[in-house]
């Protein structure tokens, strides 16, 4: 059973770097997919929850909250062409999203 500090890599590629309790990810950590897609931040039962960032395949990225492996609460989004977007997210709706100014 892992706890403690480690570094794990599955059989399809993804590499996890962090906290371990009782055999799940716990506390902070780095999850790498073979896609490039990166999740930097806090795990709760093996879940995105917490504060974290997440980088999307195309460079875009999700700074804020997770909860269970859900964007939610507030965040910034940035979109690929460095724009950014800062609101509430809910799952993927993120309703009354305002763009920062300076673009």
């Amino acid at each position: 059973m892992r706890s403690g500090a480690g570094k794990h890599t599955s059989a399809n590629g993804v590499v996890y770097t962090g906290e371990w309790k009782k055999d799940k990810m716990q506390g902070r950590g780095t999850l790498q997919h073979p896609s490039g897609a990166l999740y930097k931040g806090a795990f709760k039962d093996n879940m995105y929850h917490g504060t974290g960032t997440y980088t999307f395949t195309d460079g875009s990225t999700y700074r804020g909250h997770f909860h269970k492996n859900r964007l939610e609460g507030d965040g910034t989004f940035t979109d690929p062409q460095g724009r950014v977007w800062m609101g509430k997210f809910n799952g993927s709706a993120a309703l009354g999203l305002k763009m920062q100014q300076g673009f």
